[in-house]
């Protein structure tokens, strides 16, 4: 059974930073697509940020501020999110798929505010 588990969310001034982490179990780490996404409240659920295979692509609303990386030795995938605006306030969710099969993490809140 594969899971995901979050964290590193919470609050944070507008121009701060924050790290969100997702350690992965119960499939075969390094064949997987990684992702982050986000979902604001009253919107659709976004791609921030996708890894796969040494390649990452990123939402432009985040480029140059976000970096995913990912650990195949640890089952991990991390978001550093660097100059945070209040419009990136949202629940993020990791997202892992292996072939046709996807998962997602419970999500994390972000807030970004003064």
């Amino acid at each position: 059974q594969v899971q995901l588990v979050e964290s590193g969310g919470g609050l944070v001034q507008p121009g701060g930073s924050l790290r969100l982490s997702c350690a992965a179990s119960g499939t075969i780490f390094r064949l997987a697509i990684m992702a982050w996404y986000r979902q604001a409240p009253g919107k659709e659920r976004e791609l921030v940020a996708r890894i796969f295979s040494g390649t990452s692509n990123y939402a432009d609303s985040v480029k140059g501020r976000f970096t995913i990386s990912r650990d195949n030795a640890r089952n991990t995938v991390s978001l550093q999110m660097n100059s945070l605006k209040p419009e990136d306030t949202a629940v993020y969710y990791c997202y892992l798929q292996v072939a046709s099969n996807v998962y997602w993490g419970q999500g994390t809140q972000v807030t970004v505010s003064s």
